[in-house]
């Protein structure tokens, strides 16, 4: 499992998520980036080439040590300075109030303990600061639905973790956050059991 998980799954997600479309989504999600930043799930780097001039430095996690090596090559790349720590979302060595903006993109679907994880994001931002979202999760309708339950074996498999069916928008009006801006849509070209997009902003 070590050669998939730490090889193949990091080339794999490369692969299948730096596409035009998603990367238009994730420029249209970090405009709002600023100050001190705390990316979750960082994988191979992806998000990088999409955050504004202002941002020249954010802290990052991810649990995997293939996607550390993969992002390397992207970080260089940039010009963006890149504080890695190969660790989960479940638990942040950061202080309360550290930052004021996280960022999770196509994240949340794989953490195994999603609330500890979320609450770990409320607890470290600043008074006003902002979670940015972009994740994939249950549909709203019915027939999708099932469809996600009885792919998601396959999908928790293959994706090391990933679940179809989290209710995204759920899990974070959960949180004490001031308010939450959020779209929900499904992405073209992309099957619903699969393809169904939350992005937004919460803001503590």
């Amino acid at each position: 499992m070590k050669l998939y998980s730490q090889i193949i799954f990091p080339r794999l997600c490369e692969f299948l998520l730096n596409r035009p479309l998603v990367g238009r989504l994730r420029g249209e999600l970090l405009v709002h980036a600023r100050g001190e930043v705390l990316e979750i799930g960082f994988g191979t780097g992806l998000n990088l080439p999409h955050y504004p001039e202002q941002v020249r430095k954010i802290t990052t996690v991810d649990p995997n040590p293939g996607m550390h090596r993969l992002a390397q090559k992207r970080i260089r790349k940039t010009g963006i300075e890149v504080d890695q720590r190969i660790l989960s979302g479940e638990r942040l060595p950061f202080d309360d109030l550290s930052f004021d903006c996280v960022v999770s993109t196509l994240t949340l679907c794989s953490i195994d303990d999603v609330h500890a994880a979320l609450n770990e994001v409320h607890r470290v931002l600043r008074f006003g600061g902002r979670l940015l979202f972009l994740e994939h999760g249950a549909s709203p309708e019915p027939g999708v639905q099932k469809w996600q339950r009885r792919l998601n074996w396959l999908e928790m498999r293959l994706g090391e973790g990933c679940r179809l069916d989290r209710n995204i928008g759920a899990l974070v009006t959960a949180l004490p956050f001031s308010s939450v801006e959020m779209d929900e849509f499904y992405l073209k070209g992309v099957p619903r059991t699969h393809g169904y997009i939350y992005q937004g902003v919460a803001t503590k």
